[in-house]
């Protein structure tokens, strides 16, 4: 074989492997946002989901879940994201780097191969579009195991035949519109703000590529706050959704209407207070994980 034509199957196979280390990475850094952040999304959850005065507030949530099942009880529902965490962020990681390359390639005569802050937001953006594919099951999923004082299904695998039996798939993908209008602004800002924050932290000299413990831990804490600034009303209306009885609401924009009829504009920000606690000690871990596998898988592979 002649270099000419060795050359692109070196090509190809190192995108490969690029592709299988943001895969790897990202499902890695998804693993360890879950288990730091369950208790406090659960808690969002329950805010979001429960009939007007059934508690007072955050910690009067917890405080119910505590007294009821003791401390395993502040990781009901994590089955669901567990088992679905790695292909989420393992495809919202991929398609992240799979974006920025796409606007590089669609952006040929470029002064700089560094991306700027808005194609940074862009290449976010889109990859919202295939993670949504992953993400809407499993948070229809995971809002059916938190939501309630009764333990309604046996685990996650109850919770999915249930909804197919339900609706068929349909039932188990509702909320996949209101699911991208979360993630497509707040994958923007969750990405640009990780960049941007982690380049302005990088010491003079230094590549923000290099692994600088400090600033991924507190580039990936302003990620996570940058993304749950945007997406706290849709999170709202996807959660009140995913967990309603079937014809409840028409759609996004319909549940939008009867959420502010019946609870006012403020209710579009439940869970804010939880969401917001969340976000820098889960955003911190997810991108620690995935900066550390990824630096492992560089070295070895």
């Amino acid at each position: 074989m002649s270099e000419a034509q060795s050359l692109p199957t070196s090509t190809a196979a190192k995108a490969t492997t690029e592709n299988f280390k943001a895969f790897v990475s990202g499902g890695f850094g998804g693993v360890c946002a879950v288990l730091v952040g369950h208790p406090f999304d659960l808690t969002k959850t329950r805010l979001q989901t429960a009939p007007s005065g059934t508690y007072t507030g955050a910690i009067d949530v917890v405080k119910k879940a505590l007294a009821r099942d003791g401390l395993s009880g502040m990781y009901r529902g994590i089955v669901p994201p567990l088992l679905g965490v790695t292909p989420i962020f393992a495809v919202s990681f991929w398609a992240y780097d799979a974006s920025k390359k796409l606007i590089l390639a669609a952006t040929p005569k470029r002064a700089s191969e560094a991306l700027s802050t808005a194609e940074l937001a862009a290449a976010g953006f889109l990859s919202a579009i295939p993670t949504t594919a992953v993400t809407a099951p499993v948070e229809r999923a995971k809002v059916q195991g938190q939501g309630g004082s009764e333990q309604k299904y046996k685990g996650v695998f109850d919770v999915m035949k249930h909804l197919y039996k339900e609706g068929g798939l349909r039932s188990i993908y509702r909320g996949s519109g209101a699911t991208l209008a979360r993630d497509g602004p707040g994958s923007a800002a969750y990405f640009a703000a990780y960049e941007v924050t982690k380049k302005a932290l990088t010491p003079a000299g230094s590549s923000p590529s290099e692994l600088n413990l400090g600033a991924i831990v507190f580039a990936g804490g302003m990620a996570g706050v940058a993304m749950w600034a945007l997406a706290i009303p849709p999170d709202v209306l996807k959660s009140r959704i995913q967990s309603a009885p079937t014809g409840t609401y028409s759609g996004f924009m319909d549940c939008a209407r009867k959420t502010i009829a019946a609870d006012g504009v403020s209710a579009l920000w439940k869970g804010f207070g939880p969401a917001m606690a969340r976000a820098f000690p889960a955003n911190s871990a997810t991108f620690l994980g995935v900066e550390a596998s990824r630096y492992l898988l560089d070295k070895y592979i």
